[in-house]
């Protein structure tokens, strides 16, 4: 899909572009083959591994803490519960559930990612959080574990990037037990009137500019923005982790909508 620029320098989506068939998906604005977009993904966070941290303070100011610190409060693990953190980067959402589970719990970090892993479980270390943490690169479309191993299953910023999402969100269903909870927390669509505009000036000039003057990886972050605007608005994805099997779903925004928090429970 080609971006078409306007007035303001930030890309849109044609609305004239064909949708693709079977065999391409979304790259960005980009339709590239299914196949090569797992690749591609991985091209990118093998690029922005290093500066995550830094850049995640900078691009929401802080925010993002906020954002995890309310998905920790809504997934509510307790003491002695297994949870699964999908493509959990750095280790933020992991961290919180290591504490919240205490030492007869278990979290598992994973990500598909082998340099954000590594990242992750330095970062983990540096926290002093090592007694009741594994890791394991996995792709959350194919998890390789048993049916209902986990009481909570969280991806955090990292459904976006999926190829299958629905297939991702059949894992997350299968591997929890019944009544646990699958947990989402992705960007997704602005609610409050207005603010759309505001925030995609803010995606497509500020966010580029951060990539290329900090990170030195200007299409890293283009693509960030991209891949925001193309993923699932709320009331889609929680369609989407209905069809895969949760149920009692529902989302809260946070921001105005910018990032919104999905909740189901496994049947």
């Amino acid at each position: 899909m080609v971006p078409q620029d306007d007035s303001s320098g930030r890309g849109t989506p044609r609305a004239d572009t064909p949708p693709g068939d079977d065999n391409t998906i979304d790259f960005g604005y980009e339709r590239v083959a299914r196949g090569d977009k797992q690749r591609r993904v991985g091209a990118v966070f093998d690029s922005v591994a290093d500066n995550y941290d830094l850049m995640n303070d900078l691009m929401s100011m802080g925010i993002h803490r906020a954002w995890k610190h309310f998905t920790l409060e809504l997934a509510a693990v307790r003491e002695g519960e297994r949870v699964l953190d999908l493509a959990g980067g750095t280790g933020d959402l992991a961290a919180g559930f290591a504490r919240r589970v205490g030492p007869t719990g278990r979290v598992l970090l994973s990500d598909i990612n082998g340099a954000m892993l590594a990242n992750g479980r330095e970062r983990m270390m540096d926290r002093g959080v090592v007694g009741n943490v594994d890791y394991c690169l996995a792709n959350a479309e194919k998890l390789p574990f048993a049916d209902n191993s986990f009481d909570c299953v969280s991806i955090g910023f990292g459904l976006r990037n999926v190829t299958d999402k629905p297939a991702a969100l059949a894992e997350m269903n299968r591997v929890t037990r019944p009544g646990g909870r699958a947990i989402v927390l992705e960007f997704s669509k602005p609610a409050v009137p207005g603010l759309d505009k505001l925030y995609d000036i803010y995606s497509f000039s500020v966010l580029p500019w951060l990539g290329k003057n900090v990170a030195k990886d200007e299409a890293s972050y283009r693509y960030l923005a991209e891949s925001i605007r193309m993923h699932p608005d709320q009331e889609t994805l929680k369609s989407m982790m209905q069809t895969a099997g949760l149920v009692r779903c529902g989302y809260h925004n946070l921001t105005g909508g910018i990032v919104a928090v999905h909740r189901g429970y496994a049947p």
